[in-house]
């Protein structure tokens, strides 16, 4: 996409946003953008299940080195950032970014390994959502503000009637802190480099800077073969395909179907949760989700009429 994103609700990859899109193949052309959009979110939630898997192993965060560290070096080698003229813009965006990066997916990790997939990730969206209402004017957003409260009161672990745990919750929420954070400096990391060559340093930085938690968490365990062998699948599910299937996404689907789309990631998540890790959500848990989810895709549909 040649144009400056849209940030309104981005997916768990923004990055997607840097590289530049070749030629699309006749087969590629002939499939329904909303088809990759969607099997973006499947790969994006099942990485995280698959991550999941290592918990036992290493630890959320040495299976989140694992990740960031595999994408590190998957970027790298594609794009072969030239670090030797860098401006101190560059240098200083680059951290931010990639420190919102690690503690974003380190936060994530550490809140999957207590609580739900689903719930999770619609705790998250409070972050991006958040974005979206701090840079909008109009009044009406603080009726969806209001819904997507609603929603996290419901998923807060207060009362009889929740099974959800507390250290989860705020774990979650502080994911979708640095993911608001990650989504404004995702514009800055957008103007001051070309191509995904900010990006590749940016997980550069991530990586290094979860090395050492990650390391010492994980134990040994983290560089046995097979270990290895499963993070790097989880980097290649959570970031280097749904890199590919955003990106053709965005080429052909307009900015606001796109959010809306991302919108309804946490019901996704929830499925997967469900699916393979046999996780069960209760009504007030899918009622939470229900509210969160709609102030996403109200949020998405009013920030992108607020532009036209």
């Amino acid at each position: 996409m040649q144009q400056e994103p849209v940030y309104n609700l981005p997916s768990i990859n923004d990055e997607v946003t840097h590289l530049q899109p070749q030629q699309a193949g006749t087969f590629m052309r002939k499939v329904p953008p909303q088809v990759f959009a969607l099997l973006a979110m499947v790969s994006v939630q099942s990485g995280a299940a698959v991550g999941k898997s290592l918990f036992q192993s290493i630890g959320p965060l040495g299976t989140t080195f694992l990740r960031l560290g595999f994408a590190a070096m998957l970027l790298l080698l594609f794009w072969r950032p030239d670090v030797r003229h860098l401006t101190r813009r560059q240098i200083g965006v680059v951290i931010i970014f990639g420190a919102a990066t690690a503690l974003m997916n380190g936060a994530f990790y550490v809140a999957i390994n207590r609580i739900p997939l689903g719930i999770a990730v619609t705790l998250e969206f409070v972050g991006p959502l958040g974005v979206a209402l701090l840079q909008s004017r109009r009044l009406k957003d603080l009726l969806w503000a209001a819904l997507a409260a609603a929603g996290i009161v419901l998923l807060a672990p207060l009362g009889a009637a929740s099974n959800v745990d507390l250290l989860g919750v705020v774990f979650a929420l502080i994911a979708g802190i640095f993911w608001g954070v990650y989504i404004i400096f995702n514009v800055q990391l957008g103007r001051a480099f070309t191509g995904g060559r900010g990006l590749a340093l940016s997980m550069l930085v991530s990586a290094i800077l979860i090395a050492p938690i990650g390391i010492v968490s994980g134990g040994p365990m983290v560089f046995e073969p097979h270990i290895l062998l499963i993070g790097l699948a989880v980097s290649a599910l959570s970031t280097i395909i749904p890199f590919t299937l955003e990106l053709e996404a965005l080429r052909r689907l307009p900015s606001r179907v796109f959010g809306i789309f991302m919108s309804v990631e946490p019901a996704m998540a929830a499925t997967i949760g469900f699916l393979f890790l046999h996780e069960v959500i209760t009504v007030r848990d899918l009622l939470a989700m229900l509210l969160i989810i709609t102030a996403s895709i109200a949020t998405s549909l009013e920030a992108r009429s607020a532009h036209q």
